[in-house]
C-alpha cells in the first residue's frame, strides 16, 4: 500500500539534502562549539553560518538569533522572562493559539497573578484590531502581546505588521508564534516592530528537535535555561549542531525556491477545494480557507455528516492527516479552536479535517484522499 503524507502542519518530511547536511556534520564536524581546539571551532563556524544566514533572512542582527530545541522552548522563554524579567503584568492574547503559549499564559497567570486578556475571534477566527487597540489603550500595566501570525489548524493570517505597530505605539511588547509561517513567506522583521519571535525547524522539512527565537536585542530578555553563556547568555546548554545545519540547509532551500513552492502549494489548495466541493455537496472550509489572507499549506475542512472515526478510517487506507492540531490528537473532546469556530450544531453533526500540504505533496494524492472519502461515506449509508 502506498501511503500518502498531508499532515505538514504537524511535521514535513526531511529533504534529502538536509539529511546530507546533518551526516556529514555528525561525521565530520562532532566538536563541541564551545571548545578552543579546532575540533570545537569547525563546529562554532557552522553554527554562526547558519544565525547569519536566518539573520539574513528575518533582516535582523545575528545576536538577535538564539538557537533553541524547538517552538515550545522558545515561545515558553519569551513569555516567561517577560514576566520574570521584563516586568510584565498583563498578557492579550487570543483562544487560538497553540497550545505552548495557552497554557504557559495560564502558568504564569496562576503562579505570577498576571493579567490575561482574551481578544474575541469572531466565528470566521477573525481577531478585531480594534478591540486589541482598546485593550492597549485601557490599562497602564506593562503589556505583552502574544499572537500567532497564522493558526495551526485553520490557518487564519493575522495582519503581524499591523499589530506590531499598534504594539509600538502603544508601548507594548509584542511575541508572535510564527512557528507555521517561517520559510513559507518573506518576514522581514526590520520592517515588522516585533519583539519577539519563534521557529521550529520541522514545519519546512528541516529535523525536530531544533528551532529558534528572535529576541529583539533592545528588549533586555534574558534567559530561563541557566547553566553556560552558550547562545548569547539566553539559553544555556551545548548546541544542536547537525540539527542547527540541517534547520539553515532547510531554509535555504525553502527560500531559494519560494515563488515555485508557495505557487505549487497554492495550486494544490485551490484544486482540493474545488474536488470537495465538487464531491461533498454542503461541505463547508473553516476559517478564511478559501481566501488570500489564510496559510497556503493547510485547508479546513468541515464535513457535512458526523464520523468521529473518519481519521483512523482514512489511516487504514494508508492516507494521514489531522482532525485538529497534533498537539491535540490525543484529547477525547474538540480543540479550543474548533470550538470557537463551529457552531453546536456543526459540532454535533459535522467532521472537522485538516488537510496540510507541502511541496513534495501530489495532485493524484488529493485525488486518492477524496476517493477514500467517498468510499468511506458509501460504507457508512
Amino acid at each position: 500500500m502506498n501511503k500518502i503524507y498531508l499532515d505538514n502542519a504537524a511535521t514535513t518530511p526531511l529533504d534529502p539534502a538536509v539529511i546530507d547536511e546533518m551526516v556529514n556534520v555528525l561525521q565530520f564536524n562532532f566538536g563541541n562549539p564551545s571548545s578552543t581546539h579546532s575540533f570545537g571551532q569547525d563546529a562554532k563556524v557552522i553554527l554562526e553560518k547558519v544565525r547569519r544566514e536566518i539573520a539574513d533572512y528575518l533582516r535582523v542582527t545575528p545576536a538577535e538569533i538564539i538557537f533553541t530545541s524547538c517552538g515550545t522552548e522558545s515561545n515558553n522563554m519569551i513569555l516567561k522572562s517577560s514576566v520574570e524579567h521584563l516586568g510584565v503584568e498583563r498578557i492579550i492574547t487570543s483562544p487560538l493559539e497553540h497550545k505552548c503559549v495557552a497554557e504557559s499564559v495560564l502558568d504564569l497567570k496562576k503562579r505570577k497573578g498576571i493579567e490575561v486578556v482574551y481578544l474575541r475571534p469572531n466565528n470566521h477566527g477573525d481577531l478585531s484590531l480594534e478591540d486589541l487597540e482598546k485593550h492597549l489603550k485601557n490599562s497602564e500595566k506593562k503589556t505583552l502581546v502574544s499572537l500567532m501570525h497564522s493558526n495551526n489548524e485553520i490557518g487564519n493570517l493575522l495582519e503581524i505588521e499591523k499589530v506590531a505597530q499598534l504594539c509600538k505605539e502603544n508601548n507594548a511588547l509584542f511575541h508572535s508564534d510564527t512557528v507555521q509561517t517561517i520559510a513559507h513567506y518573506d518576514l522581514d522583521f526590520s520592517k515588522i516592530p516585533v519583539d519577539f519571535a519563534s521557529c521550529s525547524a520541522h514545519k519546512f522539512h528541516g529535523p525536530k528537535g531544533v528551532g529558534f527565537a528572535f529576541v529583539r536585542k533592545s528588549s533586555g530578555l534574558k534567559g530561563i535555561i541557566t547553566g553556560g553563556p552558550q547562545e548569547r547568555s539566553l539559553r544555556a546548554g551545548t548546541e544542536n549542531v547537525c540539527g542547527i545545519a540541517g534547520m539553515g540547509k532547510a531554509l535555504e532551500i525553502c527560500m531559494s525556491n519560494l515563488t515555485e513552492f508557495s505557487q505549487k502549494i497554492k495550486d494544490l489548495k485551490a484544486y482540493t477545494i474545488e474536488q470537495f466541493k465538487k464531491e461533498f455537496p454542503g461541505v463547508k472550509f473553516n476559517g478564511r480557507s478559501e481566501e488570500e489572507n489564510s496559510l497556503y499549506t493547510v485547508l479546513s475542512v468541515l464535513l457535512p455528516y458526523h464520523n468521529p472515526l473518519i481519521g483512523l478510517q482514512l489511516d487504514m487506507k494508508g492516507i494521514a492527516l489531522s482532525q485538529g492540531s497534533a498537539c491535540s490528537s490525543g484529547a477525547a473532546k474538540p480543540s479550543m479552536v474548533m470550538m470557537t469556530v463551529l457552531n453546536e450544531d456543526e459540532m454535533e453533526n459535522c467532521t472537522p479535517l485538516r488537510v496540510s500540504f507541502s511541496h513534495f505533496t501530489e495532485k493524484n494524492e488529493i485525488d486518492a484522499l477524496i476517493t477514500a472519502l467517498k468510499e468511506i461515506q458509501n460504507a457508512v449509508n
